[in-house]
């Protein structure tokens, strides 16, 4: 083990010798002084054996913890282990109802500071990482404490009024517990949310290599919140940022800015942003791949093409599928990396995952993702209809544009079970489906408005979406 690996562990048994040491005179010289307790025969061994017996549980939560913080480098369990036992020990129900100590407000103010602080500092995160492995285990250590917090608050709240010195100390000690379990649960939360796990560095060899030429930028992104394609003239040689695409405001030098096909100008090359904004598809500059880029990195979706063999680029299914069809057609799923080819296929219509609508020269089809055709219907070469398939994948719509009709099919047999022409207000009419709403109605956009209607298949009766 390298000692940057050995790192964690060293830290973990640091914190476990330093809850095995002995409770000192300082520390109960601190806490009478903290709380203004006069320590007496009476009350000295109460007070001893509060702190020792927390001591005890403190060493056997970080016994449990310490390993993990080893395996997983995360160093939030140090920070479970070392305060959990000031948060849980006095988790339970109590007979009385509660009443907060008045110096206790302002650590319970912390506490509620601390936890809206893990929550927001935790979706910014969120959003600009993903879900990383170790988010789940964050996210339920935050929500157990906060359930945890009341209920032991609840418990230290509920004692009776000082009698005596023994009560006196009781009571001292429930002041001091609050104030603990308080800053203890802020301390758990904000580390959940703040710290992530350790990665050592690799190990490099010291080695002579030979030397190489300066690479050329690559841009990165998290989100990409503004595109914009190049503006200089095309003939135009000098390296200025106008010859590169801009992506959030800074060029993007990696992507292609220009393509050229036989018998006509220039223009920009292929550039497009999924509609979540997290990701884009582009021709690369060098090796003329197609390839699709987020925050996690570059995954190339094809070979080196001509620029006179450039496919037309579709997103699916939530922006999961990327569709390049041109003389076929292939569907990238960009969480698993497969890909599912269509031979023939011009052009992708729809996409779910109960399969793939695509239309050929001369058909459309419906394939599912390994492939394999489930229906085939004739589709004329000059026809602009559009396809939607039911997210069961039992029916195919098809809207006729040239008639304003809409025809539904049964995938299983390929039988037309109805065809309707809906009448749209005033001199409205049909333009594309839209797919299906939440609850299972067919939604079509009208031409003129853009307006959102649900359409019943079988009569062809519109009501106005409303979302």
């Amino acid at each position: 083990m390298t000692i940057p690996a050995m790192i964690p562990w060293a830290a973990a048994l640091v914190a476990i010798l330093m809850a095995a040491m002995p409770v000192t005179r300082e520390r109960l010289t601190r806490f009478a002084e903290l709380t203004g307790l006069s320590v007496t025969e009476a009350n000295a061994r109460q007070i001893i054996d509060h702190f020792a017996d927390l001591r005890r549980w403190r060493l056997i939560a970080l016994a449990f913890t310490a390993p993990l913080v080893g395996f997983t480098n995360d160093p939030l369990y140090l920070v479970l282990g070392w305060c959990a036992v000031s948060v849980f020990r006095d988790v339970r129900l109590p007979d009385r109802a509660p009443h907060i100590h008045h110096d206790m407000t302002i650590h319970r103010g912390t506490w509620l500071l601390g936890l809206l602080g893990a929550v927001v500092a935790g979706g910014f995160l969120l959003d600009g990482r993903g879900v990383t492995p170790a988010l789940p285990a964050h996210a339920v250590i935050v929500i157990i404490v906060a359930a945890a917090v009341p209920l032991a608050a609840r418990k230290l709240s509920a004692g009776r009024p000082p009698s005596d010195g023994v009560a006196q100390a009781e009571t001292a000690l429930d002041h001091w517990s609050t104030r603990s379990l308080y800053l203890s649960s802020t301390a758990i939360v904000l580390s959940a949310a703040l710290l992530s796990p350790w990665h050592p560095p690799t190990d490099e060899r010291l080695e002579y290599t030979m030397p190489k030429p300066f690479p050329e930028y690559t841009a990165e992104f998290t989100t990409v919140d503004e595109y914009k394609k190049p503006t200089c003239a095309w003939i135009d040689q000098v390296d200025a940022p106008c010859r590169s695409w801009l992506v959030n405001g800074e060029p993007f030098p990696q992507a292609a800015p220009y393509i050229i096909k036989k018998g006509g100008a220039p223009r920009a090359a292929p550039f497009a942003r999924r509609p979540d904004k997290k990701a884009i598809v582009y021709l690369t500059r060098h090796d003329r791949r197609m390839v699709h880029q987020d925050a996690t990195g570059v995954h190339p979706l094809t070979g080196s093409l001509a620029d006179t063999a450039l496919p037309t680029l579709t997103f699916h299914g939530q922006s999961r599928y990327v569709a390049l069809a041109r003389d076929s057609a292939t569907i990238t799923d960009t969480k698993t990396w497969a890909t599912t080819s269509i031979p023939g296929a011009r052009k992708v219509h729809d996409l779910n995952g109960s399969g793939i609508v695509a239309t050929t020269a001369t058909r459309v089809l419906v394939v599912d993702h390994r492939g394999k055709t489930r229906l085939s219907l004739p589709h004329e070469k000059s026809s602009r209809d559009t396809y939607n398939l039911r997210p069961d994948g039992r029916q195919l719509v098809k809207i006729r544009r040239s008639k304003g009709a809409v025809e539904t099919f049964t995938v299983a047999t390929g039988e037309r079970v109805s065809s309707v022409v809906p009448v749209f207000p005033v001199d409205d009419f049909l333009d594309i489906g839209l797919g299906w709403s939440k609850n299972n109605r067919f939604l079509v956009r009208a031409a003129v408005s853009e307006h959102a209607y649900e359409v019943d298949l079988s009569t062809g009766e519109l009501r106005r979406h409303r979302k």
